[in-house]
């Protein structure tokens, strides 16, 4: 199997590091016209310090994909979109507290960051996908939408599994257009600077218990779960559509 993307033009949002910067490189070096975006500046100039290869190409521009006529706008001047890889998301700085002590604000930012971005990046290259007959969109959800997420924070479990649910339903309503839409659920993977505030967090005894119910005894990589992400955008995937993969190391 021989998985390529010579010719194919691909979007990657939250491609400053970690697992958006690695499924970026990796397009861009199977040979896709790459556009990654992120929020954060500096770590974009470092995702674009990849020398794409078989034809590709990486090009970066900040967004925040919160911003819903900005996002909108920088993927549609893109052009033609074959692959959407929705990567943005994660707990903008919060902790689990309880719920009573949420504040609307704290809830809106983060449902808007991983379900609304997701939403709006995905109108904007359904157009061109229905124009070309086929197109591939990937989200990068968690396993926190799929059970109880290990940050504690309420809107970051009920944005992922809204997620998944966005996933499905746009599934079933482009599926007659030729456009398939899965979803990767990461566990737990020491990808940013989150994920290592949260692993410190657990302390020894808290890292030990994690890694003992992984079933392969191991916390997942980027590449782990970039390798989901290119075959589900892959013609390998073709008829494969409206799912949800764990890529957890076995819960």
């Amino acid at each position: 199997m021989h998985i390529g993307f010579k010719g194919r033009r691909a979007v990657v949002t939250g491609a400053g590091h970690g697992i958006g910067r690695g499924i970026a490189q990796a397009f861009a070096g199977l040979g896709a016209e790459t556009l990654a975006l992120d929020i954060n500046a500096e770590g974009l100039l470092e995702t674009g310090r990849f020398t794409a290869t078989d034809g590709g190409s990486l090009v970066t521009e900040v967004l925040d994909t919160t911003d819903v006529a900005a996002t909108q706008a920088i993927i549609r001047a893109f052009g033609r979109v074959d692959i959407l890889v929705y990567s943005a998301g994660g707990v903008r700085g919060q902790v689990g507290k309880a719920a009573e002590a949420v504040t609307p604000e704290e809830w809106q930012s983060i449902l808007a960051v991983n379900l609304t971005g997701a939403f709006v990046s995905a109108q904007a290259v359904i157009p061109s996908m229905k124009a070309a007959g086929r197109g591939r969109i990937v989200t990068i959800s968690s396993g926190a939408g799929l059970g109880v997420s290990l940050t504690g924070i309420q809107s970051y479990a009920a944005a992922k599994a809204g997620e998944i649910g966005l996933t499905r339903q746009l599934a079933h309503e482009l599926g007659p257009f030729g456009i398939t839409v899965n979803s990767v659920a990461p566990g737990f993977v020491r990808s940013n600077p989150a994920s290592e505030l949260q692993w410190k967090a657990y302390g020894p005894e808290g890292q030990r218990r994690l890694i003992e119910g992984i079933a392969l005894r191991r916390l997942g990589s980027v590449e782990d779960i970039l390798s989901a992400v290119l075959f589900l955008a892959s013609d390998y995937a073709s008829w494969i559509t409206g799912q949800t993969l764990s890529v957890d190391g076995g819960k």
